[in-house]
């Protein structure tokens, strides 16, 4: 089997896998500081065992990747129960036999909700009696219908004389803020008790959180991005992972196209400007870099896609 074009300059890296895939991957989770501190509230807020938390953010930001680092955690703690819905556009019926499902009830698509609801509530009040916490950890939450919303707010309302049988974590983007502000919807906007907006990273996280991902994916070598390619990296990607991942990915494939061992400001440029989303840098003040054009970005790349596959032949 032939290898993808991701894959294609891994031996000339000497990396063991792709470093930059835009895939969430906890196995590359970084900690920077915006992540730690949605992390603390996360663990602080679960301990509280008390309503509703929200983590928004960007697109881009990172929300599934700490969700699913979330989920790994508490997987991993013998107290929590998890259920997990990555995506929530689901009616209230829908939705609620989903969680039956991640709770591992049976119920059938036709089958009453009142009836659901009943089961769901059982379960969740045999596992609070077996000293278990069960949490349940909502992806692109802001995907939800509104009546799906409501349905979720009724179900914190299971609850014994002293806890609420079920915790709920929506991860987000800033649309969902939007949705909470709705007058229908402000009954669940008040049991939002903690809540955090991930931020993009700094220059110096951008450094760390690249060195970070080539030691992950094998990488031993001396650095392969310099201070200027670092700033030229930061300044179109805003900080942004998802745009970082996409930027460094292309750079080494117009690296590996030259048959360079590192990133140079030409490449990273050539990568910047084969990428709709990443911001222009003043060229008036980076006239030491020269200026490639989309199409002329978009030739590198596939220059470098045929020479691995002549290589290949």
């Amino acid at each position: 089997m032939a290898e993808t074009s991701s894959d294609m300059y891994l031996e000339h890296f000497t990396l063991s896998e792709q470093p930059f895939s835009i895939t969430p991957d906890t196995g590359f989770y970084f900690n920077n500081p915006s992540h730690q501190q949605a992390m603390n509230v996360l663990q602080v807020a679960l301990r509280s065992g008390e309503g509703f938390i929200k983590i928004t953010g960007e697109v881009g930001t990172g929300k599934t990747l700490l969700c699913r680092q979330l989920l790994n955690q508490l997987s991993n703690d013998e107290q929590y129960v998890t259920a997990y819905l990555p995506n929530p556009n689901l009616g209230p019926s829908a939705l609620n036999l989903a969680l039956a499902e991640e709770m591992g009830l049976q119920c059938s698509k036709s089958a009453n909700q009142h009836n659901v609801l009943k089961l769901i509530n059982e379960r969740l009040i045999e596992l609070t009696a077996d000293g278990k916490k069960v949490v349940l950890l909502i992806d692109e939450a802001q995907a939800m219908p509104e009546k799906s919303l409501e349905a979720i707010r009724l179900l914190t309302n299971l609850e014994t004389e002293k806890s609420k049988l079920l915790q709920i974590v929506l991860f987000g983007q800033p649309e969902l803020n939007e949705m909470l502000e709705k007058p229908s919807i402000r009954q669940l906007k008040q049991r939002i008790i903690f809540s955090y907006a991930l931020e993009p990273m700094c220059k110096e996280g951008v450094q760390a959180y690249l060195a970070h991902r080539l030691l992950t994916a094998g990488y031993a070598g001396a650095p392969l991005f310099n201070s200027r390619v670092i700033e030229q990296i930061y300044m179109a990607s805003r900080g942004i992972p998802r745009l970082i991942n996409i930027l460094a990915h292309k750079s080494l494939m117009v690296a590996y196209g030259q048959g360079a061992k590192k990133i140079s400001p030409k490449h990273m440029q050539a990568a910047i400007d084969d990428t709709e989303d990443a911001s222009a840098i003043n060229k008036s003040k980076q006239r030491w870099m020269v200026g490639l054009s989309s199409l002329a970005a978009s030739l590198l790349i596939a220059v470098g896609v045929y020479l691995y596959m002549e290589r290949l032949s």
